[in-house]
């Protein structure tokens, strides 16, 4: 199926030096890369709309305004996962280990040199990439498990525990034909080939002990 617009990812370059974000923009667009740019913390946030793809690429220090870092912080405290390169001075090295320490993919010292860049760049939004697919590939199971009646949740809850029919039919006081039963639907509509497959599907949904 074809990317929509939202789900093209972005570089997303915050940047207060108007020279250095134009020169990175085109190093950045000319390796085939959809990129946006800001001159400030505050801009970037006003044009934010909704949950984004990409990266952002940003200074630690932009005058007037709030920090890369600052900026890192607030977004890591919104729940925003998108991989976030730095880009340093020479002086700023140890706030951006502190950064790396926050969260950051990477810190680069300026001058930028435009491979490293690049590289770190395809890096950060192949990272972005599976983020993304393991995201839409737990909100495909947890609709599957949503689908499970209490009974066939109980029955998924004991098989992936490990007992046998026989025990969960005591446990839940009811025949074994009706576990088999159970059985049988939870593994049709969880998408499971095999009882490792199950136990594995519970393991990412983090199922609650009954």
């Amino acid at each position: 199926m074809k990317a929509t617009v939202s789900e093209i990812p972005v570089v997303h370059l915050i940047d207060d030096d108007e020279s250095l974000r134009t020169a990175l923009r085109r190093v950045i667009s000319t390796a085939g890369h959809a990129v946006k740019t800001y001159g400030s913390a505050a801009e970037f946030l006003l044009a934010r709309e909704g949950s984004l793809r990409g990266c952002l690429v940003l200074d630690v220090r932009m005058p007037g305004g709030a920090s890369g870092l600052e900026l890192h912080k607030a977004l890591v405290r919104q729940g925003e996962t998108l991989p976030v390169i730095f880009i340093t001075g020479h002086g700023d090295i140890p706030m951006g280990v502190q950064a790396i320490k926050d969260g950051a993919f990477d810190f680069l010292t300026k001058p930028v040199e435009s491979d490293c860049l690049l590289t770190t760049i395809r890096d950060a939004l192949a990272t972005e990439e599976a983020t993304c697919e393991a995201s839409d590939r737990l909100r495909e199971i947890a609709a599957r498990a949503s689908r499970l009646t209490p009974a066939e949740r109980e029955v998924f809850r004991h098989v992936v525990e490990g007992l046998a029919n026989k025990q969960i039919a005591a446990e839940l006081h009811c025949s074994e034909r009706t576990v088999k039963a159970h059985r049988s639907q939870v593994m049709s509509k969880m998408g499971a080939s095999s009882l490792a497959d199950l136990v594995h599907l519970s393991e990412m949904l983090a199922l609650p002990a009954a």
